[in-house]
């Protein structure tokens, strides 16, 4: 075999001709264009992406400088450090469709929380979590300081508190990449994560204040000044999923130029969505991006792609694509 050959990329470009397999090729050489001729590329995950470790690709994506900001759910920012210290702990469920509610009820006894095929170790991965992030949390609102709820994890993977609890390569948590180069991130909606739910405890009991964690309305408001002033060759869109990950920040342009009356201000210069939503109706994910040129978010001739299958296949097969595997 020819060893300088990248047989992931050629697989793809010699099989994958038509239908969702051609759609997949086409994001993934516009994707590739967007960056060969300068733009930015914001990357959304939602879905349980960092619980089927997406991590081991997205990871090498940020070392290559091909992602330049990331807006994730709660789940996703916290559950790619959880696998980071708890991997071994994980419990794979293969006939998940077989379970009865008993069978499920004696998970949730046992401390396994289910994500499709996968359950999660409440005690090994959200509690050992827990009692870090709470000092880092506790210590910043002595010190009258505030952050976003993706810097307190960044600090937190920084602060090498973790290290003893290692159980993947640590090459392999996008979280921990993201970290070492402090990348731009909004996490929408954090507060329905575990974590969020944690601090909200904690808030209730009187044991940190709630402004001592920064609102969903700075990150839009930090959202609108990075793409203001990185915008000027473009910024592409690359969405995994669908709900508030891509649609808050999505937002950032129309809220720029109608409600900040910034006529200037660019649309996002590409757009693809990987989605097994079907186009449906009143559905934001099953909407086809056309729909997004009403709201003023995609020009006319903004390139638009998307791709009607599972997430956790065609990432990795882009990002590869982009790694030239």
């Amino acid at each position: 075999m020819n060893t300088n050959t990248h047989p992931i990329s050629e697989f793809i470009e010699k099989y994958f001709l038509h239908f969702n397999a051609a759609a997949l090729v086409d994001a993934a050489k516009g994707y590739e264009a967007q960056l060969d001729k300068g733009s930015k590329m914001l990357v959304s995950l939602a879905g349980a992406m960092s619980t089927a470790e997406l991590g081991k690709i997205f990871a090498d994506i940020i070392r290559a400088e091909k992602v330049h900001i990331i807006s994730c759910t709660g789940a996703n920012l916290e559950e790619d450090i959880m696998n980071l210290v708890a991997h071994s702990h994980y419990k794979r469920v293969p006939n998940y469709r077989d379970l009865t509610p008993q069978d499920e009820w004696d998970l949730l006894l046992k401390g396994l929380n289910r994500v499709t095929d996968t359950c999660i170790p409440e005690e090994e991965a959200f509690r050992r979590l827990q009692k870090h992030i709470f000092k880092i949390w506790k210590d910043a609102e002595e010190s009258g300081e505030r952050y976003f709820p993706h810097e307190f994890m960044y600090k937190l993977l920084l602060s090498g508190v973790l290290e003893e609890y290692y159980e993947i390569d640590l090459k392999d948590s996008w979280m921990y990449a993201a970290a070492e180069k402090n990348l731009p991130m909004v996490v929408p909606g954090w507060e329905d994560s575990t974590m969020g739910n944690i601090f909200a405890s904690y808030v209730l009991k009187g044991e940190l204040k709630a402004s001592t964690m920064k609102s969903g309305i700075e990150y839009m408001t930090f959202l609108a000044d990075w793409y203001t002033d990185n915008s000027e060759k473009g910024i592409g869109f690359f969405q995994i999923g669908g709900g508030i990950a891509g649609d808050f920040p999505i937002c950032v342009v129309p809220m720029l130029y109608q409600d900040m009356e910034r006529e200037d201000t660019p649309f996002w210069s590409y757009f693809c969505q990987i989605s097994d939503s079907t186009t449906s109706y009143g559905s934001y994910s099953g909407a086809v991006p056309n729909e997004k040129i009403t709201w003023g978010k995609l020009d006319i001739d903004t390139p638009k792609y998307i791709i009607e299958s599972d997430a956790t296949i065609v990432a990795p097969l882009i990002f590869a694509y982009l790694l030239k595997m």
